[in-house]
């Protein structure tokens, strides 16, 4: 898994608050392309796939080039977590990739309060759009479900939005509070159980692969 340090956004629920500010992480752990492509090349036969995750990893242009390069110069399948607000870098990340995960953080609506002030939702549904319309790249979206910002309602809204689309897959995510980027969440307790079961079951037909992941 590779960590693609920066995001473009503050969501106050990140548990990898030290890939937001990419200013905390040691200079040690910053690896060349060059480095990344001969690691890789080194460890072909005991691995067969590869994440470039972060942070948002299309914060930097440059690592649509990595994931060309990883493409080229090996035979690993490539997967690409993002949070889906650099529509047209995805688009042109699409040819390089085998799977792509795709967050959605909140209603329409709520959407600027879920990013900590820094996004709206027209750039992540034209993202999503891209996604649905393509049949080249396995993708799923994934929500992490975080009281006090999405909830049940939320995400059957989101539903709505690409209707009348079956949508491939969506991971339900349980909401762990033990590292937060906002100290206000740190310790909030998550939905109580069977929360995200009654959720799944409202989204039947609405999604092929319906994922708990508790």
């Amino acid at each position: 898994m590779l960590f693609s340090a920066g995001c473009n956004l503050a969501c106050p629920f990140c548990h990898n608050p030290e890939l937001v500010n990419q200013d905390l992480l040691d200079a040690e752990y910053c690896l060349s392309h060059n480095q990344i492509i001969s690691e890789l090349k080194e460890r072909a036969g005991f691995i067969d796939a590869v994440v470039l995750t972060g942070g948002e990893p299309l914060v930097h242009e440059h690592n649509i080039c990595l994931l060309r390069r990883i493409k080229e110069e090996t035979s690993l399948a490539i997967k690409l977590d993002t949070n889906g607000t650099f529509p047209d870098r995805l688009k042109r990340s699409l040819p390089f990739v085998d799977f792509v995960a795709m967050d959605l953080k909140a209603s329409p609506e709520k959407y600027i309060f879920a990013t900590g002030g820094r996004s709206g939702f027209a750039a992540v549904k034209e993202s999503a759009q891209t996604l649905i319309n393509q049949s080249a790249v396995q993708y799923e979206f994934r929500s992490t479900m975080v009281p006090g910002v999405i909830d049940m309602e939320d995400v059957l809204s989101l539903l709505d939005e690409f209707a009348p689309a079956i949508i491939n897959r969506y991971a339900l995510q349980r909401f762990r509070s033990e590292k937060t980027l906002s100290s206000e969440l740190t310790d909030m307790p998550p939905y109580p159980g069977g929360y995200l079961e009654e959720l799944a079951a409202r989204m039947t037909g609405r999604v092929a692969d319906i994922q708990l992941r508790l």
